[in-house]
């Protein structure tokens, strides 16, 4: 009785380590703002997260892609912090900390629960919780979605270990519909029917034949049958929002999830230089390189399966890190990043798992062993925290984020465009034209970094060269809809007769405001803008209405003294001529 008392204040004691250690790195978060980079996108630039959880918000998000991905889940929680918090980011930095908190702790208790190992799962869990590489998915808002999967991703193994003691349809279907839902937070958990076949194998030990393996299978053809349903759906949502963005040739993309693999796992052991986007090599990678990648992770999955009998964890954790990485590895290219920290949320804990139970095995026959491990397990942990608390700081801004990743990558296009962005709302025009100009060098076709510097241009009264470059930017993307409202704009509202074209005008903005833009005061602005230039006024005074309710119901005052101005002229039958 006394041995479980104990042993029952040493796990409340370690769950308290835990907990201090995640609020530690990642507390800070909470005194940050958002970024200039996703976030917008998931939260306050998008008016039906903004509006907050409604009947008609639930339809939306289960009917609709956010962000280019199908997770209804994910885009539930942003709405339910943007209607409890409204656009307060310290409150949103703090749902993500929780969750990963959470997942956390369930983490350590589903693999205590798995191997009946304390220490060793108290480790692993506090390695997942605190290393550098899990940065970029806690303290980003937009990457709700990885700590929210995540935390659904420990409960599917919770109940999944519950099953297996006693199998029942209830405690199946409990498993199922939390696994549903961690798809319904983040695709990316596709693979974990394959992570629940690897721990059959061990610890739980059920699967020992080729029989059984056929039964265990089959067992689990429900869930793959969910993972098939939820990887079409993100295939068909990714699609439509990467539009015209051109793949990479196979040969690059096969060499660059090689080279992933690798990266991933230096990392792992030096996360030094990370940043928040790594660039695509397009021009492929050093033939040599890829071949010894090739050949490293062929030797080391060779060398665990020999050795699955002795050392039964090494294959498990080998092949957890590989299936996980799997769906965002490259080969299905989605975007230019070559890699991103965010991806080895879940994948890593496949490695965590089998280097701990190696070296403590290596070790155990050593009579000094469990002092060596100690110290070594509090050094790690200790190092850990203190870079991963300094990675964080950097999100302290937009600016020093966009300064660290330009600092630690080359030729990184998305970096310069974003912090040309970021410059540009703060009124530094000639450094955002210098960030700008370095973005479109290292990539033409880069649609925003075109759309920002046609809006520098803007600001300097150029509209010459805004409109060259806002046209650069729609035959890049003809999809970039800032670049359409920004045309529109010029187009509805030039000084110079010569470049005014209304109905071109009210065709781009129209596009904009009966798509994605629904709802947006400043996408209405622009076609009220151009309804005005054709002479429609009382179309104009219309749609500037709706956009002077919608802006004073999110705060934006300042935009909807504007909208007035621009009323009275209409009511004068007069166009507006202003920038915007």
């Amino acid at each position: 009785m006394r041995d479980k008392i104990c042993e029952r204040w040493l796990v409340a004691g370690i769950c308290v380590g835990l907990v201090a250690l995640v609020w530690f790195v990642f507390g800070q978060s909470s005194h940050f703002p958002f970024v200039n980079y996703d976030d917008p996108t998931y939260t306050y630039e998008a008016p039906q997260i903004i509006a907050g959880l409604s009947w008609d918000g639930v339809v939306w998000a289960f009917t609709h892609a956010h962000g280019g991905n199908w997770h209804p889940l994910t885009t539930l929680s942003h709405m339910f912090d943007c209607g409890v918090f409204g656009i307060r980011a310290g409150a949103h930095h703090f749902g993500n900390v929780l969750l990963h908190t959470s997942a956390t702790i369930a983490l350590f208790f589903v693999l205590r629960r798995l191997t009946g190992a304390l220490w060793r799962s108290a480790f692993v869990a506090a390695i997942f919780a605190i290393h550098p590489l899990r940065v970029e998915s806690v303290v980003w808002i937009a990457e709700r979605k990885d700590v929210l999967s995540g935390f659904f991703f420990m409960l599917t193994l919770a109940a999944y270990l519950h099953y297996t003691r006693k199998p029942s349809i209830g405690r199946y279907l409990t498993m199922s519909i939390l696994f549903a839902c961690g798809l319904m937070s983040k695709p990316m958990l596709v693979s974990l029917p394959i992570v629940l076949l690897l721990l059959d194998y061990w610890p739980l030990k059920r699967l020992v034949d080729l029989r059984t393996l056929r039964n265990l299978v089959a067992e689990k053809f429900p869930l793959f049958l969910l993972s098939i349903a939820s990887g079409v759906a993100t295939l068909i949502a990714q699609t439509r929002a990467i539009g015209s963005f051109e793949q990479l040739p196979l040969s690059s993309r096969v060499s660059q999830a090689l080279l992933s693999y690798l990266i991933y796992i230096r990392q792992m052991f030096w996360p030094t230089k990370l940043a928040v986007f790594y660039p695509h090599s397009e021009d492929g990678s050093v033939p040599w390189q890829v071949l010894l990648a090739g050949a490293a992770l062929a030797a080391i999955t060779i060398l665990t399966f020999l050795l699955r009998n002795k050392r039964p964890y090494l294959v498990v954790g080998w092949f957890w890190y590989v299936c996980m990485l799997i769906p965002v590895i490259g080969i299905v290219q989605v975007g230019l990043q070559g890699h991103a920290d965010r991806y080895t949320y879940l994948p890593q804990i496949g490695l965590y798992l089998g280097v701990t139970w190696w070296v403590s095995e290596l070790l155990s026959r050593w009579r000094n062993a469990p002092v060596a491990l100690t110290a070594a397990a509090i050094v790690i942990i200790a190092s850990l925290a203190g870079a991963s608390r300094v990675q964080a700081s950097y999100w302290k801004d937009s600016e020093r984020l966009w300064q660290q990743t330009i600092a630690n990558t080359s030729d990184n296009h998305v970096a310069h465009a974003h912090l040309a962005d970021l410059l540009l709302r703060q009124g530094r025009i000639s450094d955002a034209i210098s960030h700008c100009q370095e973005a479109v060098r290292i990539q033409p076709n880069d649609t925003d970094a075109q759309n920002n510097l046609g809006l520098a241009y803007l600001q300097l009264g150029d509209e010459a060269d805004a409109l060259i470059h806002f046209e650069q930017s729609l035959a890049s993307n003809p999809r970039n809809l800032n670049a359409r409202c920004n045309l529109a704009w010029v187009l509805a509202t030039s000084s110079d007769p010569s470049r005014r074209n209304g109905e071109r005008a009210v065709e781009l903005a129209t596009s904009v405001a009966q798509g994605p833009g629904r709802g947006n005061p400043t996408v209405l602005r622009t076609l009220a803008a151009a309804y005005a230039e054709t002479h429609e006024f009382g179309d104009a005074i219309e749609t500037a209405q709706e956009a002077i309710a919608i802006a004073k119901a999110t705060g934006n005052d300042g935009l909807a003294a504007d909208l007035e101005r621009n009323i009275a002229a209409y009511r004068l039958n007069q166009p507006i001529r202003s920038r915007p």
